[in-house]
Order: C-alpha cells, then sequence, then structure tokens
C-alpha cells in the first residue's frame, strides 16, 4: 500500500468536510448504554468529534442528550442514526430461536421479549437532527437518499456513512455524503454493513486501501485503533482521522455497565456473533455467546428485541455472562480515566509518532 502524503497537521483544520477541530480522531457513538452526552462532549472539548448514538433510544430522549451534549460543548459534535433495513427474516428459525430462551428466562426470572421489526424512529429522529444541528450526521448500516443528505447539508450538518465494503463506498459516494467511516473487521459492536450477510469482513488498512482507489471522499478509519501509534498508522495509509470506539469504554464518562467494564479487564477473545442482536458483532466471548451463537438466525432487530429484557436483567444482576460485551480486537489496551485526558495522550502519541 504506497503511504499518504497527508500529516498530521493536514486535518486540524479541514478533514471531513468540517471547519473546525484539533486533533483527528473521533468519538465512536457506542450505542446501548456506553454513549452518554458526557463522554462526547468530553473528546470533543478535547479537540476531537464526540458522537452521540441516537440506537435504542426514542427521538424525544435523542433530543434531550442532544441539547445537554450542546451546554456542556460549543466545539464539533455528531449524532449517530441507524438506518432502517429489513431482513427476510426466516420465522421457523427465529421461533426455535426463541425456544432457546427459554432456559435464560428461567435463569434470570423474566420473560424474553417479542420479536418485532422497527425503524427505531428513523423519520422522527431525523427531524430532531434537522432542528438541532449537530455539525456531523453519520450513518450506519445503509446509506440514506441523496434528498435526505442535501436536507440535512441545507440544514448545517455534515453527512457521513459508514461503509465495509468497495461496493458501499461507491454506492455512498453516489448520495453524496462528506465522508465515509471505514470499518474493518477488528471493531467492536456491530458490523455496520449495508447488508445482514455472512461475508468475511475485511481487516482495516487493507479495507482503507481498496476504498482509496474507488472514491475521493474523505475517510475517517474504524476498527482496532486504541492509541497514537494506531492512529498514525491510518493517518499514513490515507485517513483523515481515526474513530475510537473500544477504547473509551472504561473512560469516566462512559456509560458502560459495571460487569462490562471488569470484562474489559480481562484478556478473553474476541468473536463476531449474532447471539445478541440477530445482526454480526465483535463482543467478548461469553456463555451467552457460546451457548447460542451457533444457532442465531439473521433476523435485526427481531432478536434484538427477543433477548434486551434477559440481558437487561443480566446486566442488572452483575453477570457479564448474560449480556453482551462489545469490543473490538484491541481492547485490552482500554485504559481508565477521562476521556478528554484519554484523547489528549492520544494526539500527543500521533504526533511524535
Amino acid at each position: 500500500m504506497k503511504p499518504s502524503r497527508r500529516g498530521y497537521g493536514d486535518s486540524v483544520s479541514t478533514w471531513a468536510g468540517l471547519d473546525a477541530g484539533v486533533v483527528p480522531i473521533v468519538g465512536a457513538p457506542l450505542a446501548g448504554g456506553p454513549s452518554t452526552p458526557a463522554l462526547a462532549a468530553a473528546v470533543s472539548e478535547a479537540g476531537g468529534i464526540g458522537f452521540l448514538a441516537a440506537g435504542y433510544k426514542t427521538a424525544a430522549a435523542v433530543q434531550a442528550e442532544l441539547r445537554e451534549l450542546r451546554a456542556l460543548t460549543s466545539r464539533p459534535i455528531g449524532l449517530n442514526l441507524f438506518y432502517p433495513t429489513r431482513d427476510a427474516v426466516d420465522e421457523a428459525a427465529l421461533q426455535a430461536y426463541a425456544e432457546r430462551m427459554r432456559d435464560e428466562e428461567q435463569r434470570y426470572r423474566v420473560a424474553a421479549g417479542e420479536p418485532r421489526w422497527s425503524d427505531d424512529d428513523w423519520t422522527a429522529k431525523l427531524e430532531v437532527a434537522t432542528r438541532e444541528r449537530p455539525d456531523v450526521v453519520s450513518f450506519t448500516f445503509g446509506c440514506p437518499e441523496r434528498e435526505i443528505v442535501e436536507w440535512l447539508r441545507d440544514c448545517g450538518c455534515r453527512s457521513w456513512c459508514t461503509v465495509t465494503s468497495v461496493a458501499e463506498a461507491m454506492r455512498a459516494t453516489s448520495m453524496a455524503v462528506d465522508a465515509l467511516v471505514v470499518q474493518g473487521a477488528e471493531a467492536g459492536g456491530h458490523q455496520g454493513s449495508f447488508e445482514n450477510g455472512d461475508e468475511e469482513p475485511q481487516a482495516l488498512l487493507a479495507l482503507l486501501g481498496e476504498i482509496e482507489s474507488a472514491t475521493v471522499l474523505p475517510r475517517i478509519a474504524a476498527g482496532g485503533i486504541a492509541d497514537g501509534h494506531d492512529i498514525s498508522v491510518v493517518l499514513a495509509a490515507g485517513a483523515v482521522a481515526a474513530q475510537i470506539g473500544s477504547a473509551l469504554l472504561l473512560a469516566t464518562e462512559a456509560g458502560t455497565s459495571l460487569p462490562h467494564r471488569h470484562a474489559l479487564e480481562g484478556d478473553a477473545e474476541t468473536r463476531l456473533t449474532r447471539a445478541f442482536t440477530g445482526r454480526r458483532a465483535r463482543g467478548i466471548a461469553n456463555r451467552f455467546m457460546l451457548d447460542h451463537g451457533a444457532f442465531a438466525p439473521r433476523g435485526y432487530p427481531e432478536i434484538h428485541y427477543l433477548t434486551a429484557p434477559i440481558r437487561a436483567a443480566a446486566r442488572e444482576l452483575g453477570d457479564a455472562d448474560g449480556i453482551n460485551l462489545w469490543a473490538g480486537t484491541s481492547y485490552r489496551r482500554a485504559g481508565e480515566g477521562s476521556a478528554s485526558e484519554l484523547v489528549e495522550r492520544w494526539a500527543r502519541e500521533a504526533r511524535r509518532a
């Protein structure tokens, strides 16, 4: 892969279509609990761009959190939305998986949820974005139509799209988004692919190189990035910034649950699984994943809603074996402390590198 001529300082004021910023670091949205206004604000205050996750929340809750975030920082902020897609679900396999949850119901003394599809309050959240006007609105699981991208741009919001392949990058480019979040196989949490398929995800550096040949859009690298050295590597590979998620899970401001925090301090392997939500996601291997992963059908968000009450009960009990422990391959390098301190440290390390 040919090295980029882009240097660290080149991204200070112009990267990914923004006119402000100090360091090329993006705080990943971290949907499902870890995302908080305080976490996003801390990243932004350190000179990066902090993101708030809209996933699994009502539009009203997202609006309230955006306003709280705006009260905490005047620096650039981002909001992440789940693009609504609908899988062709094998109903028999889904029912069989629901039956597998009976043992979990007994274990945690709670009823499993009803498998159902939802667009995650898509239209209402878009309207919140146009009213509250975060600097960036990013999308996961798909790319919105050009009309939506232009609507957001008219409201002062840049649009970024998460991509996991050249084909997705080309699709997003055709929709006139401002930048691509290129997610490699190393990333924790859900694979942000447009289709909920079984293709083997590509490693980040290889994917960055392939997409560079397909589009001129700025690329934000995501997956397995945990310190300043990692940031310098992806910048040298042509990215304009690095998106960091798992390395922020132990931050003071993160809403990461106590059992998840304890698991992050261990050394268990990570795996891709559909066991918790029906869509492939990388997490630390635990009992639930090992017991059910081989049987989980493709079905998002149906399986998410099925297992959500079980996971909530396990989390309340502090049982790390019953919850999704989303984490990327570099999670063992996650550090404690304020997210602002972590971002500032990574920025110093990247400059030295």
